[in-house]
């Protein structure tokens, strides 16, 4: 009976140790990305985007929770911008720095979360003429240690991040075609 248990605790921890290898062979920086085009400027979209203040029409994140308490410091826009938030499980808690700001061509975010879990990341803006409109891309990067490689292998963070890009995007888009 004892030896059966210790084969189905070794079989387990065998289990263990695999997925945790699998998970170990994930990039170590993971990178999230949608983009659309605005039948608009650059100059026209990226006050939307530099601005802080402007993004409670368009954030797919002021949507998830009305509530959210939000606190902004330094510049009203542009570079040393800054954005608190403190929401639900669903938004989590944190802050944003306006790190880059080159009008009408890029913006540099850092992101810093601090509820549910604790990380720091960028996130980009790039705004690309095309065409009649421009290209405008969300991009975020940061660090993938070992327990989000081993979260994504349940979760697809691409979707999940990606689908409220996507969101934020359109909106983007509708409010800059106005």
């Amino acid at each position: 009976m004892a030896k059966k248990i210790l084969i189905g605790v070794g079989v387990i921890l065998l289990l263990i140790g695999a997925f945790v290898g699998y998970a170990s062979t994930k990039p170590d920086v993971f990178e999230v990305q949608r983009s659309l085009v605005i039948n608009a400027p650059a100059e026209k979209i990226f006050p939307h985007v530099n601005n802080f203040h402007a993004w409670e029409a368009w954030s797919p994140y002021e949507a998830k929770d009305p509530k959210m308490k939000r606190s902004f410091s330094g510049p009203e826009s542009g570079k040393g911008a800054k954005y608190a938030w403190d929401g639900n499980d669903e938004v989590g808690a944190g802050n944003m720095e306006m790190q880059i700001s080159d009008a009408p061509n890029k913006i540099s975010i850092r992101l810093e979360f601090t509820k549910p879990f604790q990380g720091v990341n960028t996130a980009e803006f790039t705004f690309t003429p095309q065409g009649e409109g421009t290209n405008v891309v969300w991009k975020m990067t940061g660090p993938n240690p070992l327990m989000c490689k081993v979260m994504q292998t349940i979760m697809d963070m691409d979707k999940m991040c990606g689908d409220d890009f996507a969101k934020g995007l359109a909106k983007l888009k509708a409010l800059a075609e106005k």
